[in-house]
This record gives structure tokens, sequence and C-alpha cells, in this order.
């Protein structure tokens, strides 16, 4: 009888240890998902900095390898377009009136997990002449 109680003991024990084998696997495989969503974020915030900090907004649609797996897209379309008053004049037709456009930038970043495609998007909006 206690051969046999020693058996279905290992047998528990080695099922515990498959499991907790299998629950570390799958809490790493997590972490790094997470660190890699983390890249993208900060990949993606740079790219949309870059797109809308001193340059002149250009509709379009663009895209690149971003390294380290990562691809990025960069979509610029206007929205909407309006005249400004001239010169911070409060009533316009008193002269030559600026025209202003809002575009929509988007900024894509994907990458390859396995066998799973993820990507990270942000979108703002900009006024630009």
């Amino acid at each position: 009888m206690t051969l046999l109680e020693v058996i279905v003991a290992l047998l528990i024990a080695g099922m515990a240890a498959l499991l907790l084998y299998d629950a570390t696997g799958s809490a790493l495989q997590a972490t790094q998902a997470a660190a890699r969503y983390d890249q993208a974020i900060v990949r993606a915030k740079s790219r949309l900095a870059a797109a809308t900090h001193g340059t002149k907004l250009t509709p379009g649609d663009w895209r690149g390898d971003d390294g380290g797996g990562f691809r990025w897209r960069l979509h610029v379309a206007p929205l909407a377009t309006t005249l400004a008053p001239p010169n911070g004049s409060a009533t316009p037709g008193t002269g030559p009136s600026t025209p202003l456009v809002l575009y929509a930038v988007t900024v894509w970043i994907g990458w390859s997990d396995g066998r799973t495609a993820r990507d990270v998007r942000l979108d703002t909006e900009q006024v630009g002449g």
C-alpha cells in the first residue's frame, strides 16, 4: 500500500510541476509581448513627432523598415480647409487671406510576434499652411 501512495504522490507532483512550467512560459511570453508593445509605442510617437514638427505637411502615404523587426507606415490626409484673416485681423475680407489646412496624421508600427501580426496605431490632427 505504501508503494502505491508514493507513486500517486509522484504523479501529482509531476503534474503540478508541468502546470507550473506552462504558467511560467505563458508569463514570459506575455512579458515579451508587453515589452514589444512599449517599444512600438515609443517608435510610433517618434515617427509622429518627426512628421508633425518642423516640416510642412504634405498629403501622402509612406512606409519603411524601422529595424528590430518593426515596420512603419505614415499617412497624411487633408480634412478641412479654411481661410485665416490676414495679419491676425478679426475681420475677414480686409486683405489677402492665408489658407489653413487641417490634416489627419496616422502612424502605424507593425511587427510579427511568432505567427501573430501585431501593430500599434497613433492618430493626430495638425494644422498646416
